[in-house]
């Protein structure tokens, strides 16, 4: 591994850089410089991505895992590429041009703030932030260090979805009255450990947990199975839900985040140190259209592998129109209101955001970016939101929830953890409260609780830069 020089980014990075570095003006033959940090799943497929483009080079590759870092360095072949395990390495070297940020959730902010302030440009994955509070600065830094900055929300990328979400909200089946998004992806419980766990020694946990709490492992995986842990993660709802929330946002047309949220569910059938959701249902209160997000991480049934589906759809969105509705995800399909299929769209999935990305880089202008970080910030911002009144909330029987709540999504709730062999009468569902939202302000209205849940505290010297 070679080690870069250090320089006063890392001591005083915040007062060093108040100035953006200066970066040189493109001609079109130019090549990019792009490092990878975090090289597992998404890592590695970003690797190999920007590796094909023309003009692009690998020129870096940063995780804190030594082993996974050696696997990838070897994986790529290119003997001028260097390896790092401390991410400030990587915003030390002046001629790395962009940073893909494919780290877990916690590192996404301050990887991409330190980057924008040592002039790089970032791509970052999902969700963009781990907080409310940090997707804003973000976009802050963004816009004060004249950085390009894509979220990694790549449907946004993808032209055939992009026609069909337009059409829907010209009135191609009429009046839109509601979306719901279904996400149901069954996963196994991540099992239960008696005490701390040892941390491999080729894993530098002090980096690893970076602006999170460096607290004992608590689990079997240290990898991956942070997502259900609140230190690092955000829960199904903030894996997968802000590619589908994105979709539906972009079908209504909104450009705020919503005015009021609900949770409502809960972590059934798994007795084991996650402590995130595996069955929930938030309501957001767009108006005049709705969004509601219903999340399942458990079978259609006990001893089944397979998951639920809702009107043939597992994972996507139902756009409900007065005339149809339509159903898709990578594509999908246009329906009359008897369910008869009355056109095909054909999607890639937005395979082409990686490229897109490198196109804002060489114009210089925001307008080309498929997915610009403020729509990571509110399409993530939505996950928040439904994050917040879960953890908020009070537990009640399904019973209780029914009467005080007639939509018809809690019945097939009661029924899918009925079929999973949930005893409803001792394992209570937590309702969250109903949070109102100014959207213009960015704040929860009469609910200090909820507005102290869109920040968090930072481990030094892995804090937010307070000067953007």
């Amino acid at each position: 591994m070679r080690t870069t020089r250090r320089s006063v980014l890392r001591s005083t990075l915040a007062a060093s850089l108040s100035t953006p570095l200066i970066t040189r003006t493109r001609g079109a033959n130019d090549r990019i410089r792009v490092a990878i940090i975090g090289l597992r799943g998404k890592g590695n497929q970003h690797m190999k991505m920007f590796n094909m483009m023309h003009g692009v080079e690998v020129a870096a590759l940063c995780d804190p895992d030594k082993h996974i870092l050696a696997q990838r360095a070897n994986e790529l072949n290119q003997p001028a590429t260097t390896t790092h395990t401390d991410l400030r390495e990587v915003m030390d070297d002046k001629a790395i041009d962009a940073v893909v940020v494919a780290t877990p959730n916690h590192w996404h902010a301050l990887a991409t703030i330190w980057a924008c302030q040592a002039g790089k440009d970032v791509y970052v994955e999902k969700p963009v932030s781990y907080t409310l509070h940090e997707s804003r600065l973000m976009i802050t830094a963004a816009r004060k260090y004249k950085r390009m900055v894509q979220s990694g929300i790549q449907r946004r990328s993808d032209m055939a979805l992009k026609q069909v979400l337009t059409e829907l909200r010209e009135g191609e089946l009429g009046k839109m009255k509601r979306i719901r998004v279904i996400h149901y992806s069954p996963r196994g419980t991540i099992g239960r450990v008696k005490a701390a766990q040892a941390v491999p020694p080729h894993i530098d946990y002090n980096l690893w947990c970076g602006p999170a709490p460096r607290a004992p492992l608590m689990r079997r995986n240290l990898h991956y199975d942070w997502h259900w842990v609140w230190d690092t993660g955000n829960g199904e709802l903030g894996n997968n839900g802000p590619h589908e929330l994105d979709l539906a946002r972009w079908a209504a047309g909104y450009d705020t985040l919503a005015p009021g949220v609900t949770s409502i569910g809960g972590r059934f059938g798994w007795n084991d140190d996650g402590e995130t959701p595996n069955t929930q249902i938030v309501f957001y209160d767009y108006q005049p259209v709705p969004i509601m997000i219903e999340v399942r991480n458990l079978p259609t049934q006990k001893g089944m592998r397979a998951g639920d589906h809702y009107k043939g759809l597992r994972t996507g969105i139902i756009v409900e129109c007065e005339g149809g509705y339509f159903s898709g995800m990578d594509g999908g399909h246009l329906y009359d209101n008897k369910g008869k299929k009355l056109r095909q769209i054909v999607g890639d999935g937005g395979r082409n955001h990686q490229a897109n990305f490198i196109r804002a880089m060489r114009d210089r202008k925001i307008d080309s970016l498929n997915a610009d970080i403020t729509e990571g910030h509110l399409s993530c911002g939505l996950c928040h939101q439904g994050n917040i009144s879960h953890v908020l909330g009070e537990t009640m029987s399904m019973d209780e929830l029914r009467v005080a709540n007639k939509d018809e999504s809690l019945d097939r709730m009661a029924t899918h953890l009925e079929a999973n062999e949930i005893d409803l009468d001792s394992n209570q569902v937590t309702v969250g409260p109903h949070l109102k939202f100014d959207t213009k302000r960015e704040q929860f209205l009469d609910n200090d609780l909820a507005n102290q849940r869109m920040n968090r505290a930072y481990r030094k010297p892995f804090s937010l830069p307070m000067d953007l």
